[in-house]
């Protein structure tokens, strides 16, 4: 029995012949398989039009109509989630007629997925075989064969797709802190970053709750209770057009998903994070799911499905940390300088630089997710489905992050206070000094993201109709983010050192060059640092609502090549919302000799016995929050100038409002689509356009440092036409061709950012704004693939895809700064906006193969291999002048590649799975504003464990272990050919045991 879904499928009907048996005349028989697996299709509804006679097909497809008179019959076949199909049958008096039906996909895009409902491994190889654009399909089996934290770690099994630690900052966060947590957060695809990409659960669109970008943080999504992942990489013009990447949908179940009239499961798992036991904390986390689904009324025609769960995971995980230091505090220095302290001509500044600040530290925390999923189905008849579904997620970390601070002081460069080596006019720098600093913050978060829709199909003749109205919400708060530090010494050096480097290097790791009396007596006696403020807080918050509506109307013409048309309608309205306020106490004394020392303050809780076991061994104190906010809120009452968002000289009202901003986006889409068939080739024009109204509210700082509401409008108008053509030369064959156009609107903050105006000495203006006038980023989509499967347990596809794109613009993990910022002239005043950058491109190969060897004798017919491997390039002008012409795409590796031996037989599963991720640019100019110091995230790898065994009764056990070789979870240097400025993220192996009943 094939799953049920919407309007993306059709029943192509062919005669296999006539003949003659034993039946009575008068008779039709016959039987339905699927065209491309052969599979049986149990309980479609064939009837003969004109009479009452009317039967549903047996579970192998078979079905008899029997007393018919001689004559002309027309036959029907109907089936939920197909359209229904008909033939012409002569009916005589000789013998019975028999006829063989074969279901096919119909060519467009693939809004869901026909799968099996007997959930076997294979079926999301079938579901890429049977679509008819381009997809990557992950079902609930591959989930369990190969366990992660989130869905967005569950797409890093699939060609093509690229998962990111990092995304657009928030206000506060610190990237390495970001990646601190040891979890994929966001997903690239075919070369593209997370914001050109469309994430979808069950065919809504997910709001967008983070501050500055269109990204959806996925992280907050558990794969528990997901029934399949479809990735689309080739768009139609039914689908939303503001997509260059993909479209990620993720699907959850509904009764019809399952065989028996019920089902009921129950899972508990229990997880060990590696890392944390080297801090001596348990790492111990749980999770929970349970489902429950009934098909109930005579005829089985109502569905109800309840998913829930629940998990918790605890994390402290090491951070070293070098591009911080670097960028934020001028922690580096040229190795070899000119007179006036620059890189010499003719020397290559990323190996000319060298290091002199370095964080040591970890961070810890938990995060806590719950949700559920709800889906209500209605099939009164054959002809008519109504649904109702319903998902929401939540997810709390609490995270907190310290840091063992070790920065030179005072460094002398070039001729004014380095050293000249010999007589060469050349200077290595003089550091006269380290300080040695403590730094503490909490990096809290409250995300949601939910969705409910309700729709419907009905089929009356040649028509079907499907309405939907749909409506998400999504959420991202950073609320009672603290951070607080204390040094050995304010401004002068702490601990006496004078040389030329501070760090030498040892795998990879910069080791500072102090003795142990130094790190012991200095370094480690954080008690007896001096705090010199009693803290910074800020909050912010971030949230989108959306909702719309869609009809789609598909006429079955079935007259010679032309099968189909298509045709719809889509409006779809939101709201954005995001502020960000601050509030940093004044210096507790006037000279740092008299500030107090941070353990006489009472709120130092206790220590760690080493900072980063293995690196850096030397303890560190550990904080009480609840104390700590305690001791800040004492230090800010009467101190109005610490509300200081956007500057302590700004009034009250600027401060609460600088750093808001609202905005509407209301897009109405409309499209044409066909599909006309050649034999065994179908061609699908289709015509989609856009209309999209933005109307960014932002505030406005003048240059008197008073304040009022601004507002912008952005208008887009965009038709975006497809083609896709699919050649099924056999069942287990398919080969498709694509192109299509697509695009992404810029993020909110570029369009209509705060606006602040400044009055200059010379007379001029400088006006910083967002910039509505900015283009979407438009892109040609051109797309060949293959999909083939054997009947021995194999399959196998191949794609290889060009995206010409124009009008770029890239986001640089840019903390709320205008990315590509250009200062134009107009008068007297100096404007400075965000612009589009020029073309660009990127392409590649994808290949992807199963093979299960069950031709082999017994015991090695369950063994089998699996992988994939993808081959991208890329090249973007940015159009910013103080970087190449030409630069990499963002997140875009050049070799991705997973490897997978299992073994499946008699209730035994087993697997071993390889992961390899090449190097990829993830930041632009971090240093000097120069391409040599990109940020690049190193090449990793990954070895993974998985064994299961289905004790019978519905009693299963799994057992994993992630990351078995202990490798760096994270590992970022500025330069792809240096390692001397680094952040290091290691958060060791992960175990994990689950047992599942299933009724």
């Amino acid at each position: 029995m094939f799953r049920s879904r919407l309007k993306v499928l059709t029943v192509v009907l062919a005669s296999a012949g006539l003949g003659v048996g034993t039946a009575q005349a008068g008779t039709i028989v016959g039987t339905i398989a699927d065209g491309a697996s052969g599979k049986s299709v149990s309980a479609a509804t064939v009837s003969v039009a004109g009479t009452s006679l009317s039967t549903k097909t047996a579970a192998d497809g078979s079905f008899a109509l029997p007393d018919l008179p001689e004559g002309s019959y027309t036959v029907t076949v109907e089936h939920p989630g197909y359209q229904a199909g008909t033939i012409k049958v002569n009916v005589s008096k000789d013998g019975p007629v028999k006829v063989k039906f074969a279901a096919h996909l119909r060519a467009g895009s693939v809004e869901e997925i026909v799968v099996e409902s007997d959930r076997d491994r294979d079926r999301a190889a079938t579901a890429e075989l049977q679509a008819s654009n381009t997809v990557s399909v992950l079902s609930a089996e591959d989930l369990v064969r190969n366990p992660v934290n989130n869905v967005a770690e569950a797409l890093s099994r699939l060609p093509g797709v690229n998962v990111m630690n990092l995304g657009t900052a928030t206000t506060n966060s610190v990237a390495i802190d970001s990646a601190g947590r040891g979890v994929g957060n966001y997903v690239g695809i075919r070369g593209m970053n997370s914001e050109y990409n469309i994430n979808q659960i069950n065919g809504v669109d997910a709001a967008q709750g983070q501050p500055f970008s269109r990204q959806v943080e996925l992280s907050l999504l558990p794969p528990t209770g997901v029934d399949n992942i479809v990735v689309s990489k080739t768009f139609g013009a039914d689908q939303d057009g503001d997509a260059i990447g993909g479209i990620a949908d993720f699907r959850m179940p509904t009764a019809f998903d399952f065989d028996k009239p019920y089902h009921a499961s129950v899972s508990a798992s229990g997880v060990i994070e590696g890392r944390a036991r080297d801090y001596h904390q348990d790492g111990l986390g749980d999770k929970f799911a349970a489902d429950l689904a009934a098909k109930v009324g005579d005829n089985q025609q109502l569905g109800v499905y309840f998913g829930t769960y629940y998990d918790h995971r605890a994390f402290a995980n090491s951070e070293a940390g070098g591009i911080y230091p670097a960028q934020t505090n001028g922690m580096w220095a040229w190795a070899v300088a000119d007179a006036n302290g620059n890189n010499p001509a003719g020397m290559d500044p990323i190996r000319n630089i060298e290091l002199t600040g370095l964080d040591a530290g970890y961070t810890t925390g938990f995060t806590e997710r719950y949700g559920t999923n709800f889906s209500l189905d209605w099939k009164p008849d054959d002809v008519t489905s109504a649904y109702t579904r319903f998902t929401w997620a939540h997810a709390y970390t609490q995270q907190n992050t310290y840091q063992s601070q070790i920065y030179a002081a005072n460094v002398g460069k070039g001729q004014s206070g380095g050293t000249e080596m010999g007589s060469t006019g050349l200077y290595t720098p003089l550091i006269n000094g380290v300080r040695s600093q403590y730094w503490y913050e909490t990096n809290p978060e409250i995300a949601e993201l939910g969705t409910y829709q309700i729709g419907g199909q009905k089929k009356i003749d040649n028509w079907t109709v499907a309405p939907n109205l749909f409506f998400s919400w999504g959420e991202n708060d950073r609320p009672n983010h603290i951070e607080i530090s204390a040094r050995n010494h304010e401004v002068a050096a702490g601990i006496p050192y004078v040389g030329s480097q501070l760090f030498g290097y040892s795998d990879g790791f910069a080791q500072p060059l102090l003795t142990s009396s130094q790190i012991a007596n200095s370094v480690a006696d954080v008690a007896n640092y001096g705090i010199r403020r009693a803290g910074q807080l800020s909050e912010e918050f971030s949230s989108q609502l959306k909702g719309g509506a869609k009809v789609d109307t598909t006429y079955d013409v079935h007259e010679d090549w032309f099968d189909d048309v298509k045709f719809g309608v889509k409006y779809q309205d939101s709201f954005r919302q995001h502020t960000f306020r601050d509030w940093t106490t004044a210096k507790l004394f006037t000279t740092d000799a008299n500030d107090p020392t941070i353990g006489s303050l009472g709120f130092l809780s206790g220590s760690i016995g080493s900072v980063y076991p293995g690196q850096y061994n030397w303890g560190i104190p550990t904080i009480d929050q609840s104390a700590l906010f305690g001791f800040f809120k004492s230090h800010l009452a009467n101190q109005p100038s610490a509300f200081d968002s956007c500057s302590d000289s700004y009034s009250y009202t600027n401060n609460w409002n600088c750093n808001t901003q609202r905005a509407t986006e209301a897009v109405t889409a409309s499209y044409l689509m066909a599909d006309f068939k050649f034999g065994k080739v179908t061609v699908t024009p289709g015509l989609r356009f856009e209309h999209t109204d933005i109307e960014n509210t932002f505030w406005v700082v003048d240059s008197n440092a008073n304040g009022h509401w601004g507002k912008s409008n952005t208008t887009y108008d965009l038709p975006l036409p497809s083609l896709q053509v699919n050649w099924r030369p056999d069942e287990g064959t398919v080969y498709r061709g694509s192109i299509s156009e697509s695009y992404t609107r810029p993020a909110f903050f570029q369009l209509g950012g705060g606006e602040t105006i400044q009055q200059n000495d010379n007379g001029t203006v400088s006006i910083t704004r967002g910039n509505p006038d900015l283009k979407p980023i438009k892109a040609i989509n051109y797309d060949l693939s293959g999909s083939w499967s054997n009947t021995h347990g194999g399959s196998a596809t191949l794609a290889g895809f060009y995206k010409q794109l124009s009008d770029y613009i890239y986001d640089n993990n840019s903390q709320n700064s205008f990315v590509n910022a250009v200062t134009t002239s107009s008068g007297l005043s100096l404007i400075s906006q965000p612009t589009n950058g020029g073309s660009g491109h990127v392409y590649g190969l994808e290949l992807g193969a199963r093979q299960k060897f069950q031709n082999m004798p017994a015991p090695l017919d369950g063994f089998g291999l699996a992988g994939n491997v993808t081959w991208e390039q890329s090249a973007v002008h940015l159009n910013a002048s103080v970087l190449n012409a030409t630069e990499r795409m963002q997140n875009q590796p050049t070799w991705m590649f997973n490897v997978e031996g299992f073994y499946e037989k008699d209730g035994y599963s087993a697997g071993i799975s390889y992961q390899y991720k090449g190097a990829y640019v993830t930041q632009y100019g971090v240093l000097n504003n120069s391409s040599a110091f990109d940020e690049w995230v190193r090449e990793s790898d990954q070895v993974n464990l998985h064994a299961g065994y289905d004790w019978g009764m519905g009693l299963r056990t799994d057992v994993s272990v992630d990351n078995l070789l202990n490798g760096h979870s994270f590992y970022a240097t500025l330069g792809k050919n240096s390692t001397v400025i680094a952040d290091i993220v290691d958060s060791g192996r992960t175990f994990m045991l689950t047992t599942k009943y299933t009724y």
